[in-house]
């Protein structure tokens, strides 16, 4: 029963670490419970961050830019 507690425990450990990651709570969560916790891991550290509000636009003609590019 205490191997079940630690391991459930963990997994919302890792889905917290997850929250503002790409696959969000619940997806690492599921990751995790599916999976192992290691396994769950492994993806959290794997995956990008989530990005921050919408694409910028070219006021001009709402063409989507990246934010590596810059005007010259």
């Amino acid at each position: 029963m205490i191997i079940a507690a630690v391991y459930v425990g963990l997994c919302f450990f890792i889905a917290l670490i997850g929250a503002n990651r790409k696959f969000g709570f619940w997806g690492y969560l599921f990751c995790s419970l599916f999976l192992t916790p290691i396994v769950g891991a492994l993806v959290v550290l794997a995956s990008d961050e989530r990005p921050k509000g919408p694409p910028k636009v070219c006021p001009r003609c709402a063409y989507p830019l990246d934010e590596k590019r810059t005007e010259k």
